[in-house]
């Protein structure tokens, strides 16, 4: 740890972020999922008018990622997205505060869960993309509910705040595992006891643990875990996200096993493959995608690509 990080000033003000935001979750985590979304809305109308950076990104994305649709229907998914984010990010308060019972209570539907418990019976290990749709909050707690769940996690830059990411998460019995060495060797252990493991795959990696490959068409920096865990293991892969449902209705999550060779020898034809399905999911409900991610901020190194054709 540097000598900034290891300082008494950076300790304090760790704490008191913390504090502070231990404080927020609580006021908020007592509001009603209506009155939640309701809030998260007014923030997401407010970030359109303010025609801020935010607001930008989104435009931004969208005109990159969907060019083929019209100049209109973009304008209106980027508002949806910026309402979306609003009630995400509010709504998380609530959900993290939530039970087993309250998050059974909030879903409406589960497609495809009985396949993933098919391969679980059978004694496979199931991979679950879960990319940053709808609630991903919520869609990895309903999981973990149902049975023994690794989610991996990026740790924040405030460290302080990782306790209070952990047991979030880890409320309805999923066990963390850090995106480092340590986690994924706990990540290819969980598979090998038939175990399901929960990755974010839009995330961009850092630099030496990923390659470019396009997503809807851009380059974009692109994990090569998702390959590692795939080609070690008999897992099977799988996409999940949960859908926020019109009116508060609550949440419909849905399971589909990958169509596409996201353990492919070549790593960036796994790459290719593994945005391929990320694309498949976020074009079932645009809006629903965390379009503010400026995800094509960096690329992988030449020598980076050639390091992951080598390994193995």
């Amino acid at each position: 740890m540097s000598k900034r990080r290891d300082s008494a000033w950076y300790r304090w003000r760790g704490r008191l972020r913390l504090g502070a935001a231990r404080a927020v979750l609580v006021g908020l985590g007592w509001l009603s999922l209506g009155a939640a979304q309701r809030l998260g809305s007014g923030l997401g109308r407010l970030a359109w008018m303010s025609n801020g950076s935010m607001r930008r990104t989104v435009e931004d994305n969208l005109a990159r990622c969907l060019p083929e649709t019209d100049e209109g229907e973009r304008e209106a998914i980027a508002r949806r997205t910026l309402i979306e984010t609003g009630k995400g990010l509010i709504e998380t308060a609530p959900v993290w505060r939530w039970g087993p019972a309250d998050i059974e209570a909030a879903i409406v539907e589960r497609r495809g869960f009985d396949a993933i418990e098919q391969a679980l019976a059978a004694g496979r290990g199931v991979i679950l993309l879960a990319p940053h749709m709808g609630n991903w909050e919520l869609g990895g707690l309903a999981t973990a509910a149902r049975t023994p769940t690794t989610i991996m996690y990026r740790p924040p830059r405030e460290p302080a705040m990782e306790r209070l990411l952990v047991d979030a998460r880890a409320r309805t019995g999923a066990s963390l595992a850090p995106a480092n060495l340590g986690g994924v060797r706990k990540a290819l252990r969980a598979l090998k006891r038939g175990e399901l493991v929960a990755i974010l795959p839009d995330q961009a990696p850092r630099h030496g643990e990923g390659v470019t490959a396009p997503f809807f068409g851009q380059p974009a920096l692109t994990m090569t875990l998702i390959r590692t865990l795939s080609r070690r293991t008999d897992a099977a892969v799988f996409t999940g996200w949960a859908e926020r449902l019109p009116g508060a209705r609550g949440f419909r999550i849905h399971y589909e096993p990958v169509t596409e060779p996201v353990g492919h020898d070549d790593p960036v034809e796994a790459a290719m493959a593994l945005n391929r399905e990320i694309e498949r999911v976020v074009r079932e409900e645009p809006a629903q995608y965390q379009w503010t991610y400026r995800r094509f901020r960096r690329q992988a190194s030449g020598r980076a690509r050639r390091e992951q054709r080598q390994a193995d």
